[in-house]
C-alpha cells in the first residue's frame, strides 16, 4: 500500500490501527529487501518497512525517545533529537584540541545492524521500559522477516537497516554494550585523557598514552563478543595522531601522521600559518568520487532536459554538497565538487549534438548562473561547541 492510497480514508485507517493496537490485534509485516551502493562499492542492504508499520514505529520512538534522551551519554550523536552528524564532528576536533590526544583508536563494528542479538536487545529494553506492550511490538518488528525477490525469509537477529525504529533500537543496544562501559573505563582504568565520540556504529576514541589505548582496544573486543557483536579489523585501526605526532614520527625515522575518516571527512594533522599544530578535515576522495559518478550518470538520463532545468537540478547538488562539506579548511574541495560538476555538465551538453556551441566561455557563464558559489557555511568547531555546550566538557 502506498502513503497515497492509505491516505485516501487517513482517519479511519488510523483509528482502526489504534484499536488493532490496543486490542493485540495488530501484527507486522515483512519489511521488503531493498539495496543501496556504498562508497567502497559495496552494496548496503535495506528493510523498507510498510506504511503502517512506519506509522506505528514513528509513534513509539517519539515516546521512547523522550524517555532515553536523559539517559544516553553526552558523546552519542547519532541519529538523535537535535543532534547532527556536524555536532558530533565538532566534539571530535574540540576534544582533540582541548584534551591531550595522541592516539587514536578509529573502531568499526562488523555488519553492526545484521548482529543485533534479540535476546540482549529485548532485555535492555525491559531495563527502561515495563510497559509489556512496548516490548511487544517492538518483538513483533523484529521477529516480521524479510521479503526478496518475492520469498520470506526469517529474522532471528538483527535490526532492519531503514526501518524508523532500528536508529532508536541501535542506540539502546550500543548504550549498554559500548557507551556505559566505555564511560566506566575511562573513569577506572584511564591513566591519562581520553575522548570519546560515538555517531551510530562509527566510533573515534582518543587517548593521550599508546599503553590505555592497546588495553582499550583488547578490552572492547571482549566486550562486544558478549553481546554477539566483533571489531572490522581490516577497518578498525589505532594510529599516532595529534599535535606531537609529526615530530614524534620524524624523531623514529616515520613518515608522515596517518589519517582516519569519520562522517564523511579525512582526518588529519596539519599546520596553521604560524607553523602551530591544526586538525585539518577534507572531503573523502572516494565519497567525492562516488557521488561525482551518480551526477554523470543522472545527467545522462537528463541529456533531453532544457538546460534551465538542467541548471536547477545541478544547483540542488552543488547546494546540498556544499552544505555539508564546506567546513574551515575545506574550502579547495568543495570547490573542486563544484568545477568538477561543471566540467561533466559541459560534456553532457556536448553530446546532444554534434554541432554544439558549448564552449568552456559558455559553461562559465552557465556554471555563474546556475551552481552557487562555493563559500564556507559551517563555523569553526570550538565556536559551535562552545555555543552549545555554554563550556561543558566535550567528553562528557
Amino acid at each position: 500500500m502506498t502513503w497515497g492510497a492509505y491516505g485516501q480514508d487517513l482517519e479511519a485507517n488510523l483509528q482502526d490501527l489504534h484499536a488493532r493496537v490496543h486490542r493485540g490485534a495488530y501484527r507486522a509485516k515483512p519489511s521488503r529487501r531493498a539495496y543501496i551502493a556504498k562508497a567502497d562499492g559495496r552494496m548496503r542492504p535495506l528493510g523498507i518497512a510498510a506504511v503502517e508499520d512506519k506509522i506505528l514505529q514513528r509513534a513509539v520512538v517519539e515516546v521512547l525517545n523522550a524517555i532515553y534522551e536523559v539517559d544516553f551519554a553526552g558523546f552519542s550523536y547519532g541519529f538523535r533529537p537535535g543532534r547532527s552528524p556536524h555536532q558530533a564532528l565538532d566534539a571530535l576536533a574540540v576534544g582533540i584540541d582541548k584534551k591531550k590526544v595522541n592516539w587514536i583508536l578509529d573502531a568499526d563494528i562488523r555488519g553492526f545492524y545484521d548482529a543485533i542479538d534479540h535476546g540482549w536487545l529485548c532485555k535492555f529494553v525491559e531495563h527502561r521500559i515495563a510497559d509489556k506492550r512496548v516490548l511487544r511490538l517492538i518483538q513483533k518488528w523484529l521477529n516480521a522477516g524479510v521479503i526478496e525477490d518475492g520469498s520470506w525469509s526469517a529474522s532471528e537477529e538483527g535490526a532492519p537497516q531503514g526501518a524508523t525504529a532500528s536508529p532508536l533500537l541501535a542506540n539502546v543496544y550500543l548504550h549498554y554494550v559500548f557507551d556505559l562501559w566505555a564511560q566506566h573505563w575511562r573513569r577506572r582504568q584511564a591513566n591519562g585523557d581520553m575522548i570519546i565520540v560515538r555517531f551510530a556504529d562509527d566510533i573515534v576514541v582518543g587517548f593521550q598514552h599508546r599503553s590505555d589505548a592497546e588495553r582499550f582496544q583488547a578490552d572492547l573486543v571482549q566486550r562486544l563478543a558478549r553481546f554477539n557483536l566483533e571489531l572490522n579489523t581490516e577497518k578498525t585501526r589505532l594510529i599516532e595522531f595529534g599535535r606531537f605526532a609529526a615530530e614524534n614520527r620524524r624523531r623514529r625515522g616515520l613518515g608522515r601522521p596517518e589519517t582516519f575518516a569519520f562522517l564523511g571527512f579525512t582526518h588529519m594533522c596539519g599546520k596553521t600559518r604560524a607553523g602551530r599544530y591544526a586538525l585539518r578535515r577534507k572531503t573523502i576522495a572516494k565519497r567525492m568520487a562516488a557521488k561525482l559518478r551518480e551526477v554523470n550518470a543522472l545527467l545522462r538520463q537528463r541529456r533531453h532536459w532544457p538546460i534551465a532545468e538542467q541548471g536547477q537540478w545541478l544547483g540542488s547538488v552543488v547546494r546540498g554538497h556544499t552544505a555539508y562539506y564546506a567546513v574551515p579548511g575545506n574550502i579547495a574541495a568543495v570547490s573542486a565538487f563544484r568545477k568538477q560538476v561543471t566540467r561533466l555538465w559541459g560534456r553532457s551538453l556536448r553530446r546532444r549534438s554534434q554541432r554544439h556551441r558549448v564552449t568552456w566561455e559558455r559553461m562559465g557563464r552557465l556554471e555563474a548562473r546556475w551552481l552557487p558559489a562555493t563559500r564556507i557555511t559551517h563555523p569553526w568547531p570550538n565556536v559551535r561547541f562552545d555555543a552549545r555546550t555554554q563550556g561543558r566538557s566535550p567528553v562528557r
